[in-house]
C-alpha cells in the first residue's frame, strides 16, 4: 500500500533509458490481471522511436512528456487477435459490435492499472494521458492499428526527474454508497468538495481563468460541452472505422 498511497504523476524524466528487459518483465507480470473470459483483449504498442513519438505528440495536444519520455506505451482494446484466432480454428467470431469494444476496453484498462502499480513498485515514473480518446484516429493511423483494435490508454514512462506534490483526492464518503445509490444534496456537495476548493493552488486556478468557482473552470474552460460533443463525434467515427459500430 505504501507505493499506491504515495504515488505521483511524473511528467519529467531523466535521460536514463528504461531497460527493455525490465519493462518486458513488468508487462509480462501485468498479464495476471483480471480479464474477460480469459481472452486478454488488449495489445500494447511500445514506442521508443523519436520519430514516432513526434508523430504521436499532436494527438496528445503536444504535451512535452510524449517526446521527452524514453518510452510511450499505447494500450489498445484488441478483438482483432481473438477474431483471427477464431477464424484460424474454424470458428466464426462475432465481435464487431459496441459491447465487444466495452469488454476489450475494460480488459485494456485493467491491464493498464496493474502495470502502473508494478512500475510504481520498481520506481519507474509514468503519466497516464487522458487524451488518447480525444483524437483517436490520428493514433490509429500512426500506429497502423487494424480493424477491431482501438487505442484506449497511453502511458509515458521513464525514470523520474521530479518529485511533484500529490494531487488531492475526494474523501471516501463522497463516492461510497450503502446498498443503493444516494443522490447528492447541496449540503453533501459542500461537505465533499470544501477541501478541494479551499486549496491555494485551486483558488489560483480559479483566479487565473477569471472564473468564480472551480467547477466553472472545468465546465467553461477545460472540458466544455462543445469540445466534448466534437470529440465524442470523433470517437464514434473512429469506432466505426475500426469496426466496433
Amino acid at each position: 500500500m505504501k507505493n499506491l498511497l504515495t504515488r505521483r504523476t511524473i511528467r519529467r524524466y531523466s535521460s536514463e533509458p528504461v531497460d527493455e528487459g525490465l519493462l518486458g518483465r513488468l508487462m509480462d507480470q501485468a498479464k495476471r490481471t483480471q480479464t474477460m473470459g480469459n481472452l486478454q483483449l488488449y495489445s500494447v504498442v511500445v514506442t521508443r522511436s523519436e520519430d514516432i513519438k513526434k508523430q504521436l505528440a499532436p494527438a496528445h495536444f503536444n504535451q512535452p512528456m510524449v517526446t521527452e519520455a524514453p518510452v510511450v506505451l499505447t494500450i489498445c482494446a484488441d478483438f482483432n487477435r481473438t477474431s483471427q484466432w477464431a477464424r484460424c480454428r474454424q470458428a466464426e467470431p462475432g465481435y464487431d459490435n459496441f459491447l465487444s469494444f466495452v469488454n476489450a476496453a475494460t480488459d485494456a484498462l485493467l491491464y493498464t492499472q496493474t502495470l502502473c502499480c508494478l512500475m510504481d513498485e520498481r520506481g519507474l515514473g509514468y503519466c497516464y494521458l487522458g487524451t488518447t480518446l480525444y483524437q483517436p484516429q490520428q493514433i490509429i493511423d500512426i500506429l497502423h492499428l487494424p480493424q477491431l483494435v482501438m487505442p484506449v490508454a497511453t502511458l509515458t514512462v521513464g525514470w523520474p526527474a521530479e518529485q511533484p506534490t500529490q494531487s488531492e483526492r475526494l474523501p471516501l464518503a463522497s463516492f461510497i454508497h450503502s446498498d443503493t445509490y444516494q443522490d447528492y444534496t447541496p449540503s453533501a456537495i459542500d461537505h465533499h468538495y470544501s477541501y478541494k476548493e479551499s486549496l491555494p493552488e485551486n483558488q489560483r486556478f480559479v483566479e487565473e481563468n477569471h472564473k468564480e468557482t472551480l467547477a466553472q473552470v472545468f465546465t467553461d474552460v477545460r472540458y466544455t460541452k462543445k469540445d466534448n460533443e466534437a470529440m465524442s463525434d470523433g470517437l464514434l467515427e473512429a469506432l466505426r472505422h475500426q469496426g466496433f459500430l
